[in-house]
């Protein structure tokens, strides 16, 4: 087999019937599926005994969160290429292959990010991969806009983990999802540190995947995801940029907290993200450092580059929409 596809699930039984079913008609058949459940409490392992025995299921003895989860899955593979895959999706017939052609390219592509379509908007873009910024916003490229854009193949920041494929022996590498993570912002965090160690991530356009979105937190904002989101970015800017830096980038990134802090206070969970960034700075040292290196140093301002250029792109997106919105 040339393809790991890991699933993780946590209580999404009702989703998992529709997303295998679009696996089992791919045109590229060079793949297995492993489904790594969370201790789902709905019945989860009961239903994929019973209705597809021949899939390997992992079954945790507790809620570790998608980070765990999948690190469990590609340990667990023994396939060149591993493609993670929410389960609150169902992929294009050609999903697959196309992911696979994409990452064969060049051994120094890390992740493939596919192009994620809104299941009950198919005509509106979920996700053309992810970019960050210099304030330390993470954005889903794309986000809203017309399924008819983002037609062409392209170099991302990272690609978004709810439907990408990694070359597996890169893991070894740079290391493994960061399982403090437990979920958001995990994705953008390895596709960082690839960046760094000189890997590149990029964007198929032709793997299509239908996504309904929040299917396991439940909703684009609430508490938890709030609170974790706020506390995983400082620990997503602190472990991947070197001393210096944090230095030069302190002030727009005080500026990007300050601003979205404002944005969660007007929307009522303004003390979650407080309580986010607090449990964040309070244990910064318990993080683990990318460490430096000097070999890496172009990387270092190459990312640094990108991250300025993707601020004034985003900006500008930002100004354009709400100047042309009806």
């Amino acid at each position: 087999m040339e393809v790991t596809i890991v699933i993780p699930n946590y209580n999404g039984k009702h989703f998992m019937k529709p997303c295998l079913d679009s696996l089992a008609c791919q045109t590229f058949t060079d793949f297995k599926v492993l489904v790594v459940d969370n201790a789902s409490t709905d019945g989860s392992p009961d239903y994929m005994k019973e209705h597809y025995p021949d899939i390997e299921v992992i079954a945790l003895n507790k809620n570790y969160g998608f980070s765990r989860a999948v690190n469990e899955g590609i340990r667990h593979a023994d396939t060149p290429y591993v493609i993670l895959l929410n389960n609150d999706t169902t992929v294009d017939a050609h999903y697959v292959g196309e992911l696979v052609r994409a990452i064969r390219r060049s051994p120094r592509i890390f992740s493939v990010s596919s192009k994620m379509v809104q299941m009950y908007h198919p005509d509106l873009i979920d996700s053309a991969g992810d970019l960050y910024t210099l304030i330390g916003w993470g954005i889903c490229r794309g986000s809203g806009r017309p399924v008819t854009n983002y037609t062409e193949p392209s170099v991302i920041f990272t690609a978004c983990a709810g439907a990408a494929i990694y070359r597996r022996s890169v893991f070894d590498k740079i290391g493994y999802f960061d399982e403090n993570h437990f979920a958001y912002l995990e994705d953008i965090d390895i596709g960082y540190r690839a960046r760094i160690y000189g890997y590149r991530n990029i964007y198929s356009p032709t793997a299509l995947v239908y996504h309904v979105g929040s299917g396991t937190s439940g909703s684009k904002y609430n508490s938890f995801k709030v609170k974790l989101s706020a506390r995983n970015s400082v620990w997503l800017n602190y472990k991947n940029m070197p001393f210096l830096q944090l230095l030069l980038n302190i002030l727009p990134l005080a500026a990007g907290y300050c601003i979205k802090y404002l944005f969660f206070l007007k929307t009522g969970f303004g003390k979650d993200y407080r309580e986010g960034i607090s449990e964040g700075l309070q244990t910064l040292k318990k993080q683990k450092k990318v460490p430096f290196r000097f070999l890496h140093l172009p990387n270092y301002f190459m990312i640094e580059l990108e991250l300025i250029i993707n601020t004034f792109s985003y900006a500008r997106d930002w100004f354009t929409r709400k100047l042309f919105r009806k």
